[in-house]
This record gives structure tokens, sequence and C-alpha cells, in this order.
């Protein structure tokens, strides 16, 4: 039986906006995802969590502005402790221009503007964690040989 995807999502600090995440962890609930919802929390409670979880995926949720500051605190912590393996994605209301930068320059894995279909968000994230797997065979397959 293969492994479900495991999804920690959480909202960025203090963001009072829930909806949009909510709706987001049921709809990966449905395509066959483990989700843990953890609410409002901040970069050092998600890293955690997702460690003691053994997720594949951090979702965070950002709509109060805080995105350029603690989106890229998370893969910074999820780095210093080793487990860079967890690929972290982005939903919420920011500059196209930020979630750019976000994804090209701070590690964050792919970043969902408003009004992304639901089922982008879920191909994203199975394709982005099969990537990491048939990576993780070779290199496997790879020590295996030599």
């Amino acid at each position: 039986m293969e492994r479900k995807i495991r999804v920690v999502m959480a909202k960025l600090g203090l963001d009072i906006h829930w909806r949009g995440v909510y709706l987001v962890s049921q709809f990966l609930k449905d395509s066959g995802m483990d989700v843990i919802y953890l609410g409002n929390k901040f970069p050092e409670q998600i890293v955690e969590a997702a460690v003691e979880e053994d997720a594949d995926v951090i979702g965070l949720s950002t709509l109060g502005g805080n995105h350029l500051s603690l989106g890229p605190k998370v893969v910074q912590l999820l780095k210093d402790r080793g487990t860079e393996h967890i690929k972290v994605f982005m939903g919420g209301v920011m500059a196209p221009k930020d979630a750019l930068l976000l994804e090209q320059k701070h590690g964050i894995e792919k970043v969902y503007l408003p009004d992304t279909p639901m089922q982008v968000i879920v191909d994203g994230i199975k394709s982005t964690i099969s990537l990491q797997e048939s990576e993780g065979f070779r290199d496997k397959l790879s020590m295996v040989m030599s």
C-alpha cells in the first residue's frame, strides 16, 4: 500500500483569515492526502510539527503581509534541522512579484495566488512529491550499484 502524502497546514503568525486555508485543507484531504491543520502558528512551531508528523509538505497561508519574513524563515529552519526534504508551499494574497521572489530566492516550492483552481494545487503537490521520491530512488540505486 502506498503511503499517503502528509501535509501540515498552518496560518502564518497572527493572520486571522481562516476560510481559504480551511477549504484547501479539506480539498487536500478529499484528494487522498493526510492533512494536519495547525491553525495560527509561528515558523518554529510549524517546523516542529512538520518534523513530528513526518510531513512531506508544509502548506502556509498568509493574508497578513508577513509572507516575505515568515515564509523564508520556515524554509531556513528546515535547512537548519537538515529536513529540507520537506517542501514548503504557500498560498494567499500578495503581489505577484513577491510570489516570484519567494519561489526563486527564498526556497518556497510554489506560491498559489487567489483564484488558483484547487486541482492545480493538488497536482502541484503530487508532482513535487512524486519527483522527489523518484530522485530518492535513483540516489539509493546509485549507492547500491557503486
